[in-house]
């Protein structure tokens, strides 16, 4: 017996699942996005051409750059970890922990958005790529603070089938 009929369960699931498919959407497109960001500033080389060091320092050993690497690291697998938490346990705590790394994800994209307006000379193909990811990270924040409150709005269910 259960206290929803299957109906309104049906509802609610696909509901959620739009929601939850949104969101993973939206994070593919940031990583393919992330993704492109640093390919454009890499095909320099396969022209024959150098790439820009950021601050002008140019490294001499991998271990010079290894703490830039652990960074790029945690940035793309957060990410990937979100998607699969939100396919996997989609809670109450997770929600909320979602809302607030997508936020984070803006306030950083913001930054670096701001740090490409600095280089000299400023790629602007990479600018109009970083505006398009600062309006996806805007759009996953709009998207995921609902996903957020409905769980927060809604009393857990509980059915006894």
């Amino acid at each position: 017996m259960a206290l929803h009929s299957h109906r309104e369960r049906d509802n609610y699931t696909l509901e959620e699942l739009n929601i939850r498919q949104q969101i993973i959407a939206l994070w593919i497109v940031f990583l393919l996005g992330l993704l492109f960001h640093t390919q454009l500033a890499l095909m320099p080389l396969f022209h024959g051409l150098s790439v820009l060091a950021p601050h002008g320092q140019v490294a001499t050993s991998i271990t010079e750059v290894v703490p830039i690497l652990w960074g790029m690291l945690a940035f793309f697998l957060l990410p990937l970890l979100a998607i699969l938490a939100t396919v996997l346990a989609p809670t109450r705590r997770f929600r909320q922990a979602h809302f607030w790394g997508t936020l984070l994800y803006t306030v950083l994209n913001i930054g670096h958005l701001v740090a490409d307006l600095v280089v000299k000379p400023i790629a602007w193909y990479q600018i109009v790529l970083m505006v398009l990811l600062v309006l996806v990270g805007l759009l996953l924040n709009y998207v995921g603070y609902g996903w957020m409150r409905r769980a927060a709005s809604r009393p857990p269910r509980l059915s006894l089938v």
